[in-house]
């Protein structure tokens, strides 16, 4: 092939009786010589594909926001010039915690009041919509909002709560201000650091409204706790594209540590479904047990996050926050949690009311108004109830704070 090549490239030049070209030793009319033996070089071996990365997150969860009045007269101790409250210096300890997670997920337990009030506790709460702007500026992503405060004002108090919280930017699930919006699944994007962001549904759903009728006949407003509900919208979800499902429950019995029955008997039930990755419970206003099913994680309850009980010394003033990371199966697409942690908190009752991150007060010395003694009693409570299940076992682990 060689030589034709520069046959043809002779004749086209005119250069057959130049040596080089035509016959050997440049005799035109000579035999051409004998063609070296061409030399035939293998294919470069192709570059192996590189293993993609496994997308991972981490996913924190706290316990329940119960507005008091204390917590709002703090707020408006903390507002600057020209603010009525400011609800975020009460939940500045833990927001290295909340704002470093891939998806920090709140509870808003009670309705949002208008700017301005009026302004309700106990037994139907109207609370301050400042409130949902500091959740946002400590990091916060979403809330979850079927609760049994959930009809406490009404239509109006359900509407005005998530316009609230859409204006705050913060996503939400378990509430509803139409028939569509009640069956419409919310997905948050969670990004990270290499690949497509990740789609995590979020469901919420409550045992009741404390006998409080649906406003106006319309149950589409609030979401109970149906078992069969609750496994179509988790199939819905990952029908619609979810990568990771998370279901938060209000439920159990107040002011009790263990689970009741409905807790022990729904939560296997719902964890073994393949289409729900974690169970985060509220309600119970005192911290409950976390335990690994069948590979997965249930939150049983993480009591409160900002409340002030008329009994600030008891457990109800202790809190958890959980953090889970989720790493993805390359292979298959799916995830699974592959750390679990947990962070005992502490809500002060002395002003300045604030939420504690109990392990870093007690290290750095820093403990507000609440005694060394109170702090490490909370710290001993909450580890003893959260690992009570064999957590321990499943490698759930102290969270360390940054």
């Amino acid at each position: 092939m060689r030589l034709a090549r520069l046959a043809a490239a002779c004749v086209a030049a005119g250069l057959l009786a130049v040596a080089g070209c035509g016959g050997g030793d440049g005799d035109p009319g000579a035999a051409p010589s004998t063609p070296p033996t061409p030399t035939t070089s293998a294919p470069p071996s192709p570059s192996p594909t590189p293993t993609p990365e496994p997308r991972t997150f981490t996913l924190v969860a706290t316990g329940d926001v119960l507005l008091h009045e204390r917590l709002w007269a703090q707020a408006q101790r903390d507002a600057g010039p020209g603010e009525e409250m400011d609800f975020a210096p009460q939940l500045a300890a833990i927001a290295p915690v909340v704002a470093g997670a891939g998806l920090a997920i709140c509870h808003l337990e009670v309705p949002l009041a208008p700017a301005g009030g009026p302004y309700e506790g106990y037994p139907l709460f109207s609370g301050p919509p400042q409130v949902a702007t500091a959740l946002a500026e400590t990091g916060y992503d979403a809330c979850t909002t079927a609760s049994n405060h959930t009809f406490d004002q009404g239509a109006d108090g359900v509407d005005r709560t998530l316009d609230t919280l859409d204006a705050a930017g913060l996503a939400h699930a378990g509430s509803a201000r139409t028939p569509e919006e009640s069956q419409r699944i919310t997905h948050v994007e969670v990004a990270v650091a290499d690949g497509e962001p990740v789609d995590v549904a979020l469901l919420s759903y409550t045992f009741g409204f404390n006998g409080i009728p649906a406003p106006g006949g319309e149950t589409w407003r609030g979401h109970l706790i149906d078992p069969a509900r609750i496994l179509a919208d988790a199939a819905t979800a990952r029908a619609e594209g979810a990568d990771v499902v998370v279901a938060a429950l209000h439920w159990g019995d107040e002011y009790v540590h263990e689970p009741n029955a409905l807790q022990s008997e729904l939560a296997p039930q719902l964890i073994a479904s393949p289409d729900i990755d974690l169970l985060l419970g509220h309600h119970a206003h005192v911290v409950q047990p976390m335990q690994n099913i069948g590979g997965e994680w249930v939150v049983y309850g993480m009591g409160n996050l900002m409340a002030n009980h008329a009994e600030p010394e008891g457990p109800k003033a202790e809190g958890l926050l959980t953090r889970f990371t989720f790493t993805e199966d390359v292979a298959s697409g799916a995830f699974a949690v592959t750390k679990a942690e947990f962070l005992p908190l502490y809500q002060t009752y002395q002003p300045p009311v604030e939420v504690l991150d109990v392990p870093a007060a007690l290290a750095g010395g820093d403990t507000g108004t609440a005694t060394p003694a109170r702090l490490r009693q909370a710290r001993d409570r909450t580890t003893e109830i959260v690992l009570s299940r064999g957590g321990a076992a499943s490698g759930l682990v102290p969270l360390e704070s940054p």
